[in-house]
């Protein structure tokens, strides 16, 4: 029992060093040493043997295609970033926004990102960039701070996605209750969670009620004064054709439409994320490139050095992602989701199963980083409760994917999070702190309606 409690450890050192130093990389390096020492048997005599293993995981990630793909594709955001900027596309954008009345004052810039966040659903990453890219120079000329835009595209994107699931999650969710004989269909079990995700649904009440009535609470209202040191740099770069940053973004999101279809044999669902999304910002990026170049203003070194600048911009959050892919690698083999998951124990009563489900994919998702391994860890634990027990599959579903999402709302260590912050231009612990009320908020409402749901229906 000992050695499994132990398992807790990386998070707690990652999360710990966070609070402590404020310094993400190095508490996420000191969190995969711990976890890999963890697995030595000796523990005294094998602490240099764990800081080769460290680097030995660290180097692993790019083993999986996925996880490289994500990492290329982090980078070549940053050269389209670049590229959107220095062409003067983004300063020509929110300057028509503004002057056609699309966005007129701070409600209605916070209104506008929140509905593109909304309508990019094919992929969670895609919509969080979408967003973010489009909003950030009309944020900044409304004096909103880029904490704000981080909140309002991470707490879009996820729940938005996890609940239409026209995407990837969804052909992954439905491979996992494939293996298992219900009396409804994975299909039918599937769309039947979304009134009953209560996590999503609050969450996005929360943001709407924020974004409409400009009330923030917390950290969040405090951060007025920050994020705005980008938009200089953006309004001394000469006005271009809105064109310059709309074709580019609108050649990502239909690529990333098309690309799901190709990578998925004509069905979406069936799309590779990791794929598409390479595929789409590469091809974004290489627009880019041909509109500036073709305009006469830019040369071909020219632009070469504008997107190997835009990549060097965004290295420090790339190195985060690598680092927490390498943890979320290393957490598993060290069993600590499992170990989490098993908390929910075999004796719990019927009407707290539903909750403690969602207590414990909200557990395994923070501490581990990933939504993905939270679903892989609890269907498995949850699915077998509704055969043996006789509980709603939908309600039980809902409750594990909840959880799962909460993770990537709150965790210093997860991918979707420095993707947030990424898009965004927000400091990644500045989005976490500013975030976490909200987060806390939202999961403290879905934890009672799950408890007021099972004493009622069952």
């Amino acid at each position: 029992m000992s050695s499994e409690w132990l398992s807790v450890l990386p998070p707690i050192v990652a999360i710990a060093v966070v609070l402590w130093r404020r310094e993400v990389i190095l508490a996420l390096f000191l969190s995969i040493f711990t976890a890999e020492l963890l697995q030595q048997t000796s523990l005294l005599s094998s602490v240099p043997m764990a800081g080769l293993f460290t680097l030995e995981r660290i180097a692993s990630v790019f083993e999986s295609a996925d996880n490289t793909r994500i990492l290329i594709f982090s980078l070549l955001i940053g050269a389209l970033l670049a590229y959107m900027r220095q062409s003067g596309g983004i300063t020509g954008l929110v300057n028509a926004i503004i002057n056609r009345g699309i966005a007129r004052n701070q409600r209605q810039a916070a209104m506008l990102t929140t509905g593109v966040g909304a309508a990019v659903f094919v992929e969670s990453n895609l919509s969080v960039l979408t967003a973010g890219i489009l909003s950030r120079g009309i944020f900044d000329r409304f004096g909103l701070s880029r904490a704000k835009l981080a909140y309002i595209i991470d707490s879009t994107s996820a729940p938005i996605c996890i609940l239409i699931m026209l995407n990837a999650w969804g052909a992954y969710i439905l491979a996992l209750l494939g293996t298992y004989e219900l009396e409804a269909s994975a299909p039918q079990i599937l769309w039947g969670t979304v009134p009953l995700n209560f996590y999503a649904l609050v969450t996005l009440i929360i943001v709407l009620f924020t974004a409409w009535t400009g009330k923030y609470f917390g950290p969040m209202a405090r951060s007025e004064s920050l994020g705005h040191e980008d938009s200089l740099e953006e309004v001394q770069i000469k006005e271009a054709h809105p064109t310059f940053m709309l074709v580019p973004l609108l050649v990502m999101v239909g690529g990333m439409v098309g690309f799901m279809f190709w990578t998925g044999d004509g069905v979406m669902a069936n799309g590779s994320g990791s794929r598409s999304v390479l595929y789409s910002s590469a091809l974004a990026c290489l627009v880019a490139y041909v509109m500036m170049l073709a305009s006469g203003k830019f040369t071909h070194i020219k632009l070469v050095k504008i997107g190997f600048e835009g990549m060097s911009e965004l290295l420090p959050l790339v190195t985060i992602v690598l680092f927490s892919l390498a943890l979320g690698s290393s957490l598993k083999d060290l069993g600590t989701g499992v170990f989490i998951a098993g908390l929910v124990g075999d004796y719990l009563s019927i009407y707290l199963v539903v909750p403690m489900l969602f207590l414990a994919g909200a557990l395994i998702s923070f501490s581990t980083g990933t939504s993905w391994g939270t679903f892989a860890i609890l269907i498995p634990i949850g699915i077998p409760l509704v055969q043996t027990l006789g509980l709603p599959p939908s309600l039980v579903l809902a409750a594990i994917l909840g959880g799962g999402i909460f993770g990537d709302h709150c965790s210093p260590i997860s991918d979707t999070t420095a993707v947030s912050s990424i898009a965004s231009g927000c400091d990644l612990l500045e989005h976490v702190r500013t975030q976490l009320p909200y987060a806390l908020v939202a999961g403290g409402i879905t934890l009672f309606m799950y408890l007021l749901v099972s004493l009622v229906y069952l």
